[in-house]
């Protein structure tokens, strides 16, 4: 519509731990060794088969949702030609030295036996979830040259941790370098752990000695404190002091650098003792400390986190399984000081939703670190929606970026393209990026049963090769094991999916000058996904191309179910989708969508309530419109022309009014801000439905105006136009019955110049529909139909544009006999000001907080009438200037007749609610109109229908009949009136032609 091609191919992320569940559970099995007794063949052609059995559905549902997407040119990450451009990306990112392997703790989850990116932990808030664990104090004794030289010999140091599993490979302990660090005697009752005599000794952080009182034996912290030996030390002191090793099972395999206290910053005493067992194999700061030491990793877990035959006590356990044997035998032995519950935040796996452990593991990485700062710069040339994502959680998230694990020990997914010797004695690499290199080095391609080159496991598994580099030629060259992380197909598919460099190189880069289609000009996910996603296609863009990989990114919150959590099948916390479409229309849920404030950042919870709003709001005063131009159109046998130059009034407030639509509408959305967008369409849908229509029915009704029907028929038409990226569906309908066009999504944008321009006319009219939206507001909380007819409305103090012209039309609206202007703020007419008056409430909890104890003064001061109101319409109170929020304006009356309404800015109105006997007969007659008009529809008459009418009723409502005869014949069409009590003489005239 703005006059840009968009590509709109659907895509399928198709690999990764996700599409192996699913496998898995159709097939029943549960292990990785399963997978592999089966053939990893067989396991991926059902990886293949799951992936796409929904296929279909998914067309369905796109469809059906109305978004316009390409299916038959769609792409699919396990296609040959996007898999080629991964590994491609993997080989530019091995040549510029930013892809490396590596010995490192990461994330790992034992079920699925692979590791997890850091940055997989930070997507969604339920990633982290509250657990319940074991955390144990432990005591080491102090041995050696050092621990003599400084008199703490047979001291034990007290190490804590929440990891009791990972005690069997105790490699060092660590201390914090300015930590202060005390010796405590065993107390009064003695040490817990039942040390007695020169032994019973500890040391452990100053700061944490009260915490340990009643474990070390003596009653309270104070006792505690006053038995502190006079020596202390510091951490930076303590570097290097021998301990007698926990247990022996890798007594041998740690070498002589192990069993020593370590100085390491990262230590704290917000919790334990301030000294922290070290595990290198088990958590990434002690295998930062302990390498520094030389102290190697060694590992007691298998890959499915069950202990190794080396730890005979627990051999066979899975790594929680074995947390009650292990602190049992550290009782037995005399070296436990405390166990305790520890209820804490701890990661698990976003795909299988188990407790992950931290866990060695050798990967391939991505140096993020190098290039973040570059990240950073080209962070700032990307417009983010909402802005703040820019600095703060993307900013922030690359600031602070750390190598990427690549690298997958699993089956379905893109291959790392890298072949190793299978012979240490003559290492070699080798590292390929397309299908030619493969074939070049090979003289074959990967090829599937079907012929095929396909580049998944086992088929790319099966090129081996002699090793250049071995003279021997026994030794060859094999690719390793591992795939790539399904992020890394996430990352690559702007570049991905047009099989780029090896197609589509001009398209994507540009030629001669002219910009081509990298960077995209948008992308839109939620939140989390800038720790996902957009973080991903971050790294690759800047390392493969020094640019973003888009321009604009807009970055939604989460949508909640209607309970305010996560939306979660088991729960059935939210509208079924296909429900929502079938009862309300895909338009409604989308609207919801795009017209909160989840597209802002915020979270939005899905309601059924929620989602008819737009539908009530917005998609049926649109309906009700188009249908009454129809209906009308069609009566007069009127066939409307696109005008803009009526001088009528109404109709050019219209018109001015879709002027400023247009420019409103087209401003948000090239902001991105569809719920301000959605704000302007809803706003204006009222002017059009309950104000522009409902004003002009009876210029509709006599039929020959062409004004108003040219008028109608053109601010439609355009409103479907600029409705129509929100409202798809409903949008198409009424503009194919407009205009008899292919589509509306076919046509140009609404030129804002093509309507005229007023704007004095257009903020008139808007106060007057907002004087007479606050008198209907009075009608309906007194409980006045608009029928009933009223003698007056008033003005008071009402400033802006002059609105008295426009009195007929707020007697009309309003139902009252005369509108009576007071300009004065206080009021000129002196009965009036007796008897209206102002109260200032103050919000005491809103105000609290900004003034403290003087909000009891502004309180007693606004209930003692000592208040003004500045110039800018903020109230002072006894010297106090209040804030909106902190306040608000009452208007009361000594005349229970009188009904009063504030108006934004200034002013406000009172209506006189008496109804007198006259006003009473009126009200009556209009609601016979009212009757009669719902009889006509009921009886499937066409609006233009005469009827001959007979009416009864009681005494009073004959009377009213009888003196509003003229008005309720020409309302109705009635060519002839009868009326009468029932059972009564009846009263029969003929009526003129209406």
């Amino acid at each position: 519509m703005r006059g840009k091609q968009v590509h709109r191919r659907f895509g399928w992320d198709t690999h990764g731990l996700p599409a192996e569940l699913e496998a898995m559970r159709q097939l029943g099995i549960t292990t990785k060794g399963q997978i592999e007794a089966m053939g990893i063949g067989a396991f991926n052609a059902k990886a293949r088969e799951s992936v796409l059995h929904y296929t279909q559905e998914w067309q369905d549902y796109v469809t059906r949702q109305a978004r316009w997407v390409d299916f038959e040119n769609d792409y699919k990450t396990l296609d040959v030609t996007f898999m080629e451009s991964v590994i491609w990306a993997f080989s530019e990112l091995y040549k510029k030295g930013l892809a490396y392997e590596g010995f490192r703790v990461l994330p790992y989850c034992w079920n699925d036996e692979t590791p997890l990116s850091n940055h997989e932990l930070r997507m969604d808030d339920d990633v982290y979830r509250m657990r319940q664990d074991q955390s144990v104090t432990v005591t080491f004794p102090l041995v050696g040259e050092k621990a003599e030289a400084l008199g703490l010999t047979a001291v034990n140091a007290l190490a804590w941790t929440t990891t009791p599993w990972t005690l069997p490979t105790n490699a060092a302990l660590a201390v914090g370098p300015a930590i202060e660090y005390v010796v405590v005697p065993a107390g009064p009752a003695g040490a817990a752990n039942g040390l007695e005599g020169d032994s019973a000794r500890f040391l452990l952080a100053a700061d944490t000695v009260a915490s340990y009182a009643k474990d070390l034996g003596y009653p309270d912290a104070a006792a505690a404190l006053a038995a502190i030996e006079p020596r202390r030390f510091t951490g930076a002191e303590l570097g290097g002091i021998r301990y007698d090793q926990l247990w022996d099972y890798y007594l041998d395999a740690y070498g002589p650098e192990a069993f020593q206290l370590l100085v390491a910053d990262y230590v704290a005493t917000g919790e334990g003792t301030g000294i922290v067992h070290q595990a290198p194999a088990y958590g990434e700061d002690d295998q930062v400390t302990s390498a520094a030491a030389g102290i190697p990793v060694v590992l007691s877990l298998d890959d499915g986190g069950r202990f190794l035959p080396q730890v005979p006590d627990v051999a066979g356990l899975r790594w929680d399984e074995a947390n009650k044997p292990l602190v049992q035998k550290l009782r037995a032995e005399k070296r436990l000081l405390q166990v305790k519950s520890y209820e804490h935040s701890y990661p698990h796996c976003w795909r299988c939703r188990n407790p992950l452990i931290y866990k060695a593991v050798s990967s391939w990485f991505v140096r993020v670190p190098d290039i973040k700062e570059r990240m950073g710069e080209l962070n700032q040339q990307i417009n983010w929606v909402p802005e703040n994502v820019k600095d703060g959680q993307f900013g922030k998230w690359v600031a602070n970026a750390r190598d990427w694990s690549i690298s997958r020990n699993r089956y379905w997914g893109s291959p790392i393209p890298v072949w190793k010797s299978d012979d240490d004695a003559y290492p070699r690499i080798d590292v390929y990026g397309s299908l030619a290199e493969l074939e070049r080095d090979f003289g074959m391609l990967p090829r599937d049963e079907k012929g095929e080159p396909n580049l998944h496991r086992p088929y790319i598994d099966e090129l081996t090769r002699p090793n250049p580099d071995d003279p021997t030629g026994r030794s060859r060259m094999r690719r390793i094991e591992d795939v790539l992380d399904v992020w890394f197909d996430s990352g690559s598919m702007p570049f991905a999916q047009v099989h780029y460099p090896f197609e589509n190189r001009e398209w994507f880069d540009g030629v001669d000058g002219e910009p081509g289609h990298n960077p995209a000009d948008f992308i839109v996910e939620y939140i989390g996904q800038t720790r996902g996603w957009f973080y991903v296609m971050h790294v690759l863009a800047t390392a493969l191309f020094d640019r973003p990989a888009y321009k604009n990114v807009l970055s939604h919150g989460i949508v909640l179910g209607s309970d305010g959590q996560k939306m979660s099948k088991s729960l059935r916390n939210y509208p079924d989708v296909s429900e929502v479409f079938d009862r309300d229309g895909a338009d409604a849920m989308r609207w919801f969508l795009l017209s909160g404030s989840v597209i802002r950042g915020g979270n939005l919870i899905v309601t059924e309530e929620g989602i008819r709003q737009g539908v009530r709001e917005v998609m049926l005063p649109l309906w009700s419109s188009y249908y009454f131009f129809t209906l009308y159109a069609n009566s007069a046998d009127y066939e409307a022309a696109r005008r803009t130059d009526s001088s009528h009034p109404l109709d050019r407030y219209l018109l001015a009014k879709t002027r400023e639509l247009i420019q409103e509408v087209t401003r948000h959305l090239d902001d991105f801000d569809t719920p301000l967008a959605a704000a302007a369409l809803r706003d204006f849908a009222e002017v059009l439905t309950n104000w522009y229509v409902r004003r002009s029915r009876d210029r509709f009704w006599v039929g020959d105006d062409r004004d108003a029907f040219d008028t109608l028929f053109t601010v439609l038409e355009t409103y479907t136009r600029l409705a129509a990226p929100l409202l798809p569906l409903v949008t198409e309908e009424i503009w194919r019955g407009l205009t008899g066009g292919r589509s509306v999504h076919l046509t140009d944008w609404p030129d804002p110049a093509e309507f005229p321009i007023d704007t004095e006319l257009v903020r008139t009219m808007d106060r007057v529909r907002e004087v007479a939206s606050a008198g209907l507001a009075l009608r309906k909380a007194h409980g006045l139909r608009v029928r009933l007819p009223l003698d007056s409305i008033t003005l008071t103090g009402v400033h802006g544009p002059d609105i008295r012209p426009f009195s007929d039309v707020l007697c009309e609206e309003l139902n009252v006999r005369r509108v009576i202007f007071n300009d004065s703020a206080r009021g000129e007419d002196e009965d009036q000001d007796n008897i209206v008056s102002r109260r200032l409430v103050v919000n005491a909890r809103a105000l609290g907080p900004r003034l403290g104890k003087d909000v009891q003064t502004v309180i007693r001061a606004s209930k003692a009438g000592d208040w003004e109101i500045t110039g800018d319409g903020s109230p002072v109170v006894a010297g106090f200037a209040l804030e909106p929020g902190e306040y608000e304006l009452e208007l009361t009356s000594s005349d229970a007749n009188l009904a009063i309404h504030f108006l934004s800015g200034d002013g406000y109105v009172v209506l006189d609610t008496v109804v007198t006997p006259e006003l009473a007969a009126e009200g009556l007659a209009r609601d016979v109109v009212r009757a009669v008009q719902q009889a006509r529809k009921d009886a499937g008459l066409e609006v233009s229908d005469r009827i001959r009418l007979t009416l009864t009723g009681d005494a009073d409502a004959v009377a009213a009949i009888e003196a509003h005869r003229e008005l309720i014949a020409a309302e109705t069409l009635a060519t002839s009136l009868v009326s009468g009590e029932a059972g009564g003489e009846r009263r029969r005239s003929a009526m003129p032609p209406p």
